[in-house]
């Protein structure tokens, strides 16, 4: 288990690697060091055979056939990918496409509005949905969206800040009605809920190793059918890795990391959605007992076990978090850190600008016990005195 000071609550934003995770991979440093790509040696082959089984672990978590697995440096790269890819390949005519419309929300991660943005900038019909106070995507308004002139429908699974559980199933089959891909960017669902892609209904599916206590810098991307049969074009031309949509050395110490954490979560995901929810409930039952006229974000709505989104009142959640060395929170995004603006996700839920600013985020995780719950909301509130004295 890691040092637990100081408590390490913004668990949506990355994970420790797992210790049993860090043993696997360890031998792929420096003793099976061979190129899978090569199977003229043992060590290659070696190397070889790890990534399949890692590919297989993988696969399994989220209900895919190993050939459908590709892997990338993590799901903003998987994200692009897809979008870039599909883009691409309908502008190059192979084949001729009519379809010149993009249908996202308004609660994506940025990187999957970025390039939708670029693309929009670039002549495509860019739809952006929007959501309800709860962070939801409307069903009907994403039917009213979705025609035959559109090519891609991409929805997140759940929301990197609030937690919001979006309707996949129900709008790929809005989408699928139209002949539509469906892409899902799943990383803050994968290892914290079930996701299956059957299940989804989605034909591709971005994912990272790091949100589920594997290693940085690996993730995958699911390619219904395999990546041969979606016409997504590379970013890249190399070797021929990965069925030639993501070309160089396979990242193998990596690659066994994140097949050890999807075996991992595999095993643990019914108990441990469980217990976190219940200290989710926890959490959010003392700070609202204890902060006076404290709001939760997406309440009302299905949310990932383990995140709550708090709004402090009149406060400065930077200022919050600076008078809190001994926890580890988030305010909205860490991949946005640093901007001026408050966090997209919120101001799409209709939060208004200063009850943005005054949002904490809080994510529960594997190593969290109800004693880190109770110490924490002790914490933020004494902060939260310390700060509304100074204001």
């Amino acid at each position: 288990m890691p040092d637990r000071v100081p408590i390490y609550l913004d668990y949506n934003a990355t994970t420790p690697v797992d210790p049993r995770v860090l043993q696997a991979m360890l031998p792929y440093f420096s003793e099976v060091y061979g190129n899978p790509a090569n199977g003229l040696h043992r060590q290659g082959r070696l190397a070889a055979r790890a990534v399949d089984e890692a590919r297989e672990r993988v696969a399994d978590l989220i209900g895919a056939q190993p050939h459908e697995i590709v892997f990338t440096a993590g799901a903003t790269e998987s994200n692009n990918l897809v979008i870039d890819g599909l883009t691409r390949r309908a502008d190059s005519g192979l084949p001729t496409s009519p379809r010149r419309r993009i249908v996202t929300t308004a609660v994506e991660h940025k990187a999957v509005l970025e390039p939708c943005r670029r693309l929009g900038r670039e002549g495509w019909d860019v739809v952006v949905l929007p959501v309800d106070r709860d962070g939801v995507v409307d069903v009907a308004e994403a039917a009213e969206a979705i025609d035959d002139n559109t090519l891609l429908v991409s929805i997140q699974a759940a929301n990197n800040e609030v937690g919001t559980i979006q309707p996949v199933a129900a709008i790929a089959a809005l989408a699928h009605a139209h002949g539509v891909l469906v892409h899902c960017d799943a990383a803050q669902a994968v290892g914290k809920v079930a996701v299956n892609v059957t299940a989804l209904d989605v034909d591709l599916l971005s994912a990272s190793g790091h949100k589920l206590y594997g290693p940085k810098g690996i993730g995958l991307l699911y390619v219904r059918g395999g990546p041969r049969r979606l016409p997504l074009q590379p970013a890249s031309l190399g070797g021929g890795q990965e069925a030639g949509l993501r070309p160089g050395t396979s990242n193998v110490p990596g690659i066994v990391g994140f097949g050890q954490a999807c075996a991992l979560a595999q095993v643990a995901l019914p108990e441990e959605g469980a217990r976190l929810a219940g200290l989710r409930d926890q959490l959010e039952e003392l700070l609202v007992n204890h902060v006076l006229k404290l709001a939760i974000n997406g309440r009302a709505a299905p949310r990932l076990p383990n995140t709550s989104s708090a709004i402090f009142p009149n406060t400065d959640a930077d200022a919050l978090l600076l008078n809190l060395p001994d926890l580890m929170l988030g305010t909205g995004s860490a991949c946005t850190s640093g901007a001026v603006e408050p966090s997209h996700v919120l101001q799409a839920m209709g939060v208004s600008r200063e009850a943005a600013f005054g949002t904490v985020r809080v994510s529960l995780g594997r190593y969290t016990q109800p004693d880190d719950v109770v110490t924490a909301v002790a914490l933020m509130r004494e902060a939260w005195l310390a700060v509304r004295e100074g204001y």
